[in-house]
């Protein structure tokens, strides 16, 4: 079993092909590529694609061709999946040719024929957190979600609610050149001050941050 160099990737306008357009797996790779900007080209038959994803053809959300896997497809492709992964001969046959283009390909559940893994994702605003069991069991990555998602359970989330402002505070860090180390930022990030936050005064919390930056910024300096 590889061990998986975790990385998020860019798709934003770029050739994103999903095969299979059911409406359990195929449906949710075609429409998470759509919410992070990729334009898709689903290749399904007419009798299996589902009706969301039809409806998406038909408005020109997505290139919709009728029919399976025939080799040429994955021209032009950025990134491929296969969520329709009935037929070992068409799993084979589309990994041979994204090896030959050297093309980003997913089969869902055949990790061998796969040069990516897709994790189990936890999205809260602007923070995407990605769990992954190299493949080995995505039961348990499926519980470790669930359980970081239950707010009762696991309250690290909290957090992401900050990302906008923090973000904000980064841009006048590097604008008025704070030299703050990466362990020095997050040590800068307290309970306090999401205590601060979480009760509406974003301003507060934004200038005990400001705050400490320039705390860290003065004692390099000395």
């Amino acid at each position: 079993m590889p061990r998986y160099y975790g990385i998020y990737l860019d798709v934003q306008e770029r050739l994103g092909i999903v095969f299979g357009g059911d409406a359990h797996e195929g449906q949710r790779k075609v429409n998470y590529l759509l919410e992070c900007g990729a334009n898709v080209r689903l290749f399904s038959p007419d009798d299996e694609i589902s009706p969301l994803l039809r409806s998406k053809a038909e408005s020109g959300e997505i290139e919709w061709v009728n029919r399976k896997y025939l080799p040429g497809d994955l021209a032009g492709a950025w990134v491929v999946i296969v969520a329709d992964t009935s037929s070992m001969d068409t799993n084979e046959a589309i990994s041979k040719e994204a090896s030959e283009r050297n093309i980003l390909l997913n089969v869902m559940d055949v990790t061998p024929l796969c040069t990516w893994i897709a994790p189990s994702l936890i999205q809260r605003n602007e923070v995407t957190v990605a769990i992954s069991t190299a493949g080995s069991s995505p039961a348990l990555a499926r519980r470790l979600r669930e359980r970081m998602s239950d707010e009762k359970n696991c309250q690290c989330l909290r957090w992401a609610d900050m990302g906008p402002l923090l973000a904000d505070v980064r841009i006048e860090q590097r604008t008025r050149d704070l030299k703050v180390t990466p362990n020095e930022w997050a040590a800068s990030i307290t309970d306090k001050m999401l205590e601060i936050f979480e009760t509406g005064d974003s301003d507060a919390a934004r200038a005990m941050l400001v705050e400490a930056l320039e705390v860290h910024d003065s004692a390099s300096r000395v």
